[in-house]
């Protein structure tokens, strides 16, 4: 056989040398993490409160992890003040072995759930095998805890931003509809990363309940952006819908509302499109001159020889004249209060934000007002970067009840001490696990690597 018959019928691809590896160092991963949590166990049996804490016996428990299952015995104790049983390592790490899901797997799991359709499919791509079933994914986002206050680090400006927008999405249930879910967008400008623009501060607010929409909002913006309604201005963008475009009455003279251009581009093309005077009509929206525009619309209204159609022009055009300013540029009002608009950019985020939720929450799906409300917790959580999960660990850890170490450097020291332990076996583990065998499959493992 010669040398390239030898490569065609005998060599590995890059993807399967990735993919060797990566089960080899799944394997040596679970024997390193279950040596280093039995050390750990092992010093907070020998450091504990022998009068408080009497150990019963061992316990085996299977954890999934990222890298995937991790089987250990961890100490079980009888806590003679509180009565009852418990085991020192789950509070001292924080976790709950019962669950037998990792942090980091259910946060990897949920964020799956919440960015793409096929979330299992994913993470059993990712751990090389199926880990948990499409109802244990949906209980982990029913039960996920999402920081509901996580107000902005430093304001940077009196403009707030904010684009307004609802999302349709059917309903569970033998003849119930769709209900409206109103979600909204909020900044405070833009800023240049490289070539790409990104948005300061942002935040998104999901309405619940059935009180007042802007009620609930102004004091999601007093929570998260210290807003002060003496001082704070406001520039909503949105489609006419009646529940946005009363922001009007409810903040008054502290905002400017603007009718998305892409809403009222779309219905001027379903009313003009093919008329002659079309294009000037175009070119006087793409300019946001509202009082050229109102004149070009009046100008062929009874020319449409459409009946529907002359109706939806009639009222487009009274919707504008309703709410004066609606189309021209939000910058002219705000020079006008005296703001520097320098670094501005023109409206319209809100329909790529209602594109990412209706590809996850709407085509032929339907849902429970609970799990559609979890869901929007936890997508809108990611789209934020706020981390789910961290109150419930964080609460678990501040129990007293098991607390064994007095102090953060005594835990430390005692990771410490495990993590040093573990390192010696790094060796023994990598050729047990025969992790270079995966690469020289076919090489005599005599020759020295």
């Amino acid at each position: 056989m010669n040398i390239q018959q030898h490569l065609t019928t005998n060599s590995l691809t890059w993807k399967e040398i990735e993919l060797d590896l990566f089960r080899a160092l799944q394997n040596a991963f679970t024997e390193l993490f279950t040596a280093l949590l039995e050390d750990i166990d092992r010093q907070l049996a020998e450091t504990r409160d022998k009068r408080r804490y009497h150990l019963k016996d061992k316990r085996r428990t299977t954890i999934q992890t990222l890298f995937g299952e991790v089987t250990f015995e961890r100490n079980y104790y009888l806590d003679r003040e509180q009565n009852r049983y418990t085991f020192l390592l789950d509070s001292f790490l924080a976790f709950d072995g019962s669950q037998s899901i990792s942090p980091c797997l259910e946060e990897t799991a949920v964020g799956l759930a919440v960015e793409c359709s096929s979330y299992r499919k994913a993470l059993a791509q990712m751990i090389g095998y199926p880990v948990m079933s499409h109802e244990a994914i949906r209980q982990l986002v029913l039960e996920a805890e999402v920081p509901l206050h996580c107000p902005v680090d430093q304001r940077y400006g009196r403009v707030l931003f904010v684009e307004a927008d609802g999302l349709f999405v059917s309903r569970q249930g033998k003849g119930k509809r769709a209900k409206e879910d109103k979600i909204l967008t909020v900044h405070e400008g833009w800023k240049r990363n490289g070539s790409r623009i990104e948005f300061v501060n942002q935040r998104h607010y999901v309405h619940e309940g059935k009180g007042e929409v802007w009620e609930g909002f102004e004091e999601f913006l007093m929570n998260e952006y210290a807003y002060n309604p003496c001082r704070d201005l406001l520039v909503i963008n949105g489609d006419g819908a009646p529940w946005i475009t009363a922001c009007r009455e409810y903040f008054k003279g502290r905002v400017c509302f603007q009718l998305d251009r892409f809403h009222v581009a779309r219905e001027l093309r379903q009313c003009l499109s093919g008329h002659p005077r079309w294009q000037a009509i175009r070119q006087k929206l793409a300019k946001q001159d509202e009082e050229g525009l109102l004149v070009e619309l009046n100008s062929v209204l009874g020319t449409l020889g459409d009946e529907a159609k002359e109706q939806q022009l009639a009222a487009l055009i009274h919707r504008i004249e309703s709410m004066p300013g609606c189309i021209r540029d939000y910058r002219e009002w705000l020079k006008e209060q005296g703001v520097d608009t320098t670094g501005m950019y023109p409206m319209g985020r809100a329909e790529s934000v209602m594109s990412q939720l209706a590809y996850r929450v709407k085509y032929r799906r339907s849902w429970t007002d609970k799990g559609l409300g979890a869901f929007f917790k936890a997508m809108i959580a990611r789209m934020d970067g706020i981390r789910l999960f961290g109150r419930r660990w964080e609460e678990e850890l501040s129990q007293p009840a098991e607390e064994t170490a007095s102090t953060a450097s005594t835990k430390q020291t005692i990771v410490n001490k495990a993590k040093q332990r573990v390192r010696r076996l790094w060796p023994e583990i990598t050729r047990k696990q025969a992790i270079f065998t995966a690469i020289v499959r076919d090489t005599d493992l005599s020759c020295p690597v």
